[in-house]
């Protein structure tokens, strides 16, 4: 039995992805769902500054992993992985188109290559680590990672708290340098049924999407995203060393209310955050030779994805 083709509508931060999921779900003869392949849109009470699908939106065509991890925990690409699987083969059976829509690269290379054979997230290490950074510096620990593991450290900035955290803690549980990890084969747990097709939105001229993110975050910022990042805070249960409150724009706006930025300088530092995002996703997309490319720049975007995703299910 031959695979059942499944799009994946992959690009950076406002490409266009909902708007061109949504007109295809619209176009479609059947039933489309949507499976989000987003670590921020995971996270419950963080709506304004992960861009998350409204209400309306939702409403349109049903969503998958969306709202499904409080702040305070965390979620895998090994999670992601086992997820999608599931999710796809059930929307499937249903009768009905499932959609890939995202811009996690991390999460769309677990899903389709596997998983490297890494050890599992370890709190004790990681607090450890913490309170060593805390005392030291992050450049302190960078250069602590670059003694055990070169390859690693020479890809990371001093101050990459998030990965630096992640390669020592590697080293630490495993023994071993998380490039050398990285570099094995990668474990497949299963044999999947289906093919998955990139569709990729990337800009022909990037200062056009440059505009675009400023634009967004402002409209963020205007629609009230300081208050959810109080309301966060309040909790009194998240900090900034949590997966959650590492998502773009989250840390910048804390730093703010922690009165170590000013306001301009936090909306700055918040736009420049999701440019180097962005940046990090367009080069993980341009490793996919076999990806089909639709100019989020052009005026006709929305239909050329729509039309590419056609081509690929059928719907």
């Amino acid at each position: 039995m031959s695979a059942v083709s499944i799009a994946c509508l992959l690009g950076p931060t406002a490409s266009g992805k909902t708007a061109a999921a949504l007109a295809f779900a619209a176009a479609s003869a059947r039933p489309v769902e949507i499976v989000s392949v987003d670590s921020a849109l995971v996270y419950r009470e963080m709506d304004i500054g992960t861009a998350k699908p409204t209400a309306d939106e939702r409403a349109a065509a049903r969503h998958h992993l969306i709202d499904i991890v409080d702040p305070a925990g965390s979620y895998s690409a090994a999670q992601f992985r086992a997820d999608a699987l599931r999710l796809t083969g059930e929307i499937v059976a249903r009768g009905h188109v499932p959609l890939l829509v995202g811009g996690t690269m991390l999460y769309y290379k677990a899903l389709t290559q596997g998983l490297n054979d890494l050890p599992s997230a370890d709190a004790g290490t990681r607090a450890a680590l913490d309170a060593d950074a805390a005392r030291e510096g992050w450049p302190a620990l960078h250069a602590r990672l670059a003694s055990v593991d070169p390859q690693t450290a020479a890809r990371l900035a001093p101050n990459d708290s998030q990965r630096i955290q992640r390669a020592l803690e590697v080293f630490m549980l495993s023994g071993q340098p998380m490039s050398a990890l990285l570099a094995a084969p990668r474990v497949v747990d299963d044999e999947a049924p289906y093919r998955f097709v990139p569709v990729a939105l990337e800009p022909s001229d990037r200062a056009v999407l440059h505009a675009r993110i400023a634009a967004r975050f402002d409209t963020m910022l205007a629609g009230g995203f300081i208050d959810e990042v109080k309301r966060l805070r309040a909790r009194g249960d998240l900090d900034l060393s949590m997966p959650s409150m590492r998502c773009v724009g989250y840390r910048q706006a804390w730093e703010y209310l922690d009165g170590a930025t000013g306001y301009d300088e936090m909306r700055d530092k918040g736009i420049f955050a999701t440019r180097q995002l962005c940046k990090r996703q367009l080069t993980w997309l341009r490793g996919m030779p076999e990806r089909i490319v639709v100019d989020c720049c052009a005026g006709d975007a929305t239909g050329r994805a729509v039309a590419a995703v056609r081509g690929i299910v059928g719907a």
